[in-house]
């Protein structure tokens, strides 16, 4: 061999000594693996993108924190999936996020996601704290699945109460995009307009790719309702209100949260005004560290915070404070920490879940779009039973 080529070894060799120094650096830290899925791509990535970024807030804090599990200080990476708010891609992605050997799952977003993915995690011992508001998720028997907001079985009750008393609406017809989240939500309201006095008059169906609207709305209109109720997505709910003003109906359309959103106000343009949303939780400002988030979130991603931010971000932190009081983020260990946590979060002074992984505080409000904005009308908060 040439001296040069000896040269060329020696470098070679103090470069791959300089590497074995590694793993025992890298060996000082625990790495804490949470997995997370939500639609990233298409009409819904504005509320995966809110939720992700209320996770990686809540990463990042807690790496700055140099918190020891299992006897090292932990770093919190997100191993992130796009499911493209598909239940087939979720049951894929949820597989994908298993042999990834993650320590828990922050996800998914949707209910008709979530819950078909729950049973992957369930069976790899995971516990998964989801966005997902339809009853069914937490419904299954499993203890690991958990929320981060009010359930629609609450947020739909307080909607139908809404409805009938505030809103003074005897005759009430129902639209749902025959999603999980939206028959489900629709469902609710239904039973709870009918417990306080109301009548359903006319129930109809759409999807969640639907932008035309006339022959359910022109159906509807002969009905003569007092109010609509929808069940679905901003991108269905903002064509739906033009189309209503279109076809001369005064009744006002009432949606759930994923309605309460900038991009609503954005497709119903001036059709907007006039538009009732109920929002699991309190506003923003009313937050128990509400302001300090939106500050904090602000900062970092230079929009301000939508609907989910601050409760993904909360999430998060209740695993984290779980595998904290267990002191690891081995899923056996910490499981227990989380069915019993009790803190004080962004979203609340009183974070706990009841038996089925629900949240205990039911808290509701209800907006109301007035001159171009979403402005608070009433604010519900109650204790499960």
């Amino acid at each position: 061999m040439s001296i040069k080529g000896f040269k060329l070894l020696g470098a070679t060799a103090a470069v791959m000594a300089g590497f074995a120094l590694m793993p025992a650096q890298a060996a000082d830290n625990t790495v804490v693996k949470l997995g997370f899925a939500a639609p990233l791509t298409g009409p819904q990535s504005h509320y995966g993108e809110d939720m992700k970024n209320g996770l990686t807030l809540a990463l990042e804090e807690a790496n700055k924190q140099n918190i020891e599990l299992d006897g090292k200080p932990a770093k919190f990476e997100l191993v992130t999936r796009d499911d493209q708010a598909d239940p087939r891609t979720a049951v894929q992605v949820a597989q994908q996020i298993v042999d990834e050997e993650v320590q828990g799952v922050l996800g998914h977003f949707n209910s008709g996601t979530t819950i078909p993915a729950s049973s992957v995690y369930n069976d790899a011992g995971l516990p998964q704290i989801a966005m997902a508001t339809s009853p069914e998720y937490t419904q299954q028997g499993y203890d690991t699945t958990f929320r981060m907001m009010t359930s629609d079985t609450q947020q739909g009750a307080a909607a139908g109460e809404f409805i009938v008393k505030d809103l003074g609406a005897k005759n009430i017809a129902l639209i749902d995009d025959r999603t999980a989240y939206g028959q489900g939500l629709a469902d609710q309201v239904a039973k709870a307009v009918e417990a306080n006095g109301g009548k359903v008059v006319a129930r109809e169906y759409t999807t969640d790719k639907a932008n035309d609207f006339t022959a359910i709305l022109t159906n509807i209109k002969s009905k003569e309702p007092d109010a609509i109720f929808f069940g679905g997505l901003d991108a269905q709910s903002g064509p739906m209100r033009r189309q209503m003003v279109t076809l001369g109906i005064k009744a006002p359309l009432v949606s759930g949260e994923m309605t309460r959103s900038a991009t609503f106000l954005k497709l119903a343009g001036d059709a907007a005004n006039g538009t009732y949303a109920s929002l699991a939780g309190v506003p923003l400002k009313q937050m128990a560290a509400g302001e300090k988030f939106a500050a904090d979130y602000k900062a970092r991603f230079k929009v301000e915070p939508g609907v989910y931010a601050p409760y993904a971000y909360d999430g998060a932190w209740n695993m984290i404070t779980a595998m904290k009081e267990a002191g690891s983020a081995q899923p056996e260990k910490y499981l227990p920490k989380l069915a019993a946590l009790q803190r004080t979060g962004a979203t609340s002074e009183n974070i706990a879940y009841d038996k089925n992984g629900d949240l205990k505080e039911i808290s509701v409000t209800i907006y109301e779009v007035k001159n171009g904005k979403w402005e608070m009308v009433k604010t519900m908060v109650s204790k499960a039973n």
